[in-house]
């Protein structure tokens, strides 16, 4: 078998995943002497980043050839192109098949660097690709759905990966069946907006037919985990699931953003603060050991100091568990970007304050959980994560991919201390 690519990833699961099918199209290509880098455009910070990344990259392999995708790439290709260390730009609909990933040169734009992207906007169709694992990982992404219709005011990625396209189920549950029989005990279904499934075809399927036909129909997958969910897309039915299957995690990851309704009507969010609640209580009364994390923006343009609090607030009533803090910068080619901005001094001191509370309110729930029996799985020897997504320190090295029991002696830094009991 042919060595494994050098595929370098930024940004989400999303990412990860699309890596994956890079790494194995360009094995069966017969893995060329090339770096691959997978970038990011959630902020402008993150496409600061990729440049960086790939100058560092070029600068440590003088011979390889330098390919740039993912979401940066495509939202400004010629940009990326005109980098010295380039040689060529590739779109999010192309980098998943070997012979557009690598080109033959025929399509350069003119200054030496050859780029290949189209109009996602007029993609209907999701990648068919199975996957067979992801490197390095002891869980194992499968993506259910792609793009977004979303309009929010400060996210540009819509316009990276198109409209909101739904993979079928059967090849759904034909991905989860291969990776379960390659030894993944958990599965976590990923796309941009997974909430959305189902919304772009005919037939009357969600996110709830994904979950209870995976566990119906793989009995021995042990885990199966969601990725960021949508509050207001969270329909009855997986709260259903929640309180009935025992193998769909407890711990549900919210694209929230705010806590202040003036703020989410100005970020054009489809919830509002009183909705969030009631859909979190819900989630609580169906597992009521459910860990709840979010996506929260600190200094969203004509943000107050009041609103800022509503947000604080409203975390803590939510009794978040895990705080994802993005400090706002402006984006180009969002409408937020022409709001009026807040000093930059501003939102770094509200970030801050919203980390800290996040740091607080982790270590109660980890606190919580000490002299408790867990189940865990085995991220790498000495580290794990629990049912709730909470890490673990081990006691001892175990294998990666596992699930074991252990019991927890104590917290550390931000992780549990779990001693292997079996």
């Amino acid at each position: 078998m042919n060595a494994a690519p050098k595929i370098v990833t930024l940004g989400c699961r999303l990412n990860t995943l699309e890596s994956e099918v890079m790494r194995e199209q360009l094995i069966k290509a017969g893995t060329p002497n090339a770096v691959v880098v997978n970038t990011c455009a959630v902020t402008a910070e993150a496409e600061r980043q990729a440049r960086q990344t790939i100058r560092r990259l070029a600068r440590e392999n003088p011979d390889a050839r330098i390919i740039v995708t993912g979401c940066a790439a495509q939202l400004d290709p010629e940009r990326f192109a005109k980098m010295a260390e380039v040689d060529r730009v590739v779109g999010n609909a192309e980098k998943l098949f070997a012979e557009t990933l690598l080109g033959n040169g025929d399509d350069n734009d003119g200054d030496g660097s050859s780029i290949c992207v189209s109009d996602i906007s007029t993609i209907r169709e999701t990648s068919g690709h199975l996957v067979s694992g992801l490197e390095g990982r002891a869980r194992a992404f499968v993506m259910v759905q792609q793009g977004c219709d979303n309009t929010c005011t400060f996210c540009i990625i819509p316009t990276a990966r198109g409209h909101n396209r739904a993979v079928a189920l059967a090849d759904i549950i034909a991905q989860v069946k291969k990776l379960e029989r390659q030894g993944y005990n958990e599965i976590v279904l990923t796309g941009v907006d997974i909430a959305a499934y189902g919304d772009d075809i005919a037939e009357d399927v969600a996110l709830s037919d994904i979950i209870e036909t995976v566990l119906r129909e793989v009995p021995d997958l042990a885990r199966l985990r969601l990725s960021s969910l949508d509050p207001a897309r969270i329909d009855k039915r997986v709260i259903e699931l929640f309180a009935t299957e025992p193998r769909l995690m407890g711990h549900v990851h919210l694209s929230l953003q705010a806590m202040d309704d003036m703020v989410l009507k100005r970020m054009k969010r489809r919830h509002n603060p009183e909705l969030v609640l009631e859909v979190v209580g819900r989630l609580k009364t169906a597992r009521p050991d459910m860990a709840l994390g979010a996506d929260i923006i600190a200094g969203f343009p004509t943000e107050t100091d009041a609103m800022a609090e509503n947000t604080i607030r409203g975390a803590l009533q939510l009794g978040l568990d895990y705080f994802h803090v993005f400090p706002y910068s402006p984006r180009p080619g969002t409408p937020a970007e022409k709001m009026p901005q807040i000093d930059g001094a501003t939102i770094k001191a509200r970030a801050k304050k919203l980390r800290a509370l996040g740091e607080t309110q982790l270590k109660k729930r980890l606190e919580g959980m000490v002299g408790k029996i867990i189940s865990v799985l085995v991220e790498k020897p000495g580290t794990a994560r629990s049912e709730c997504f909470a890490p673990i320190k081990l006691s001892t090295e175990q294998t990666p991919g596992e699930i074991v029991k252990v019991e927890i002696d104590g917290t550390s830094d931000g992780q549990l201390l779990g001693r292997v009991i079996l």
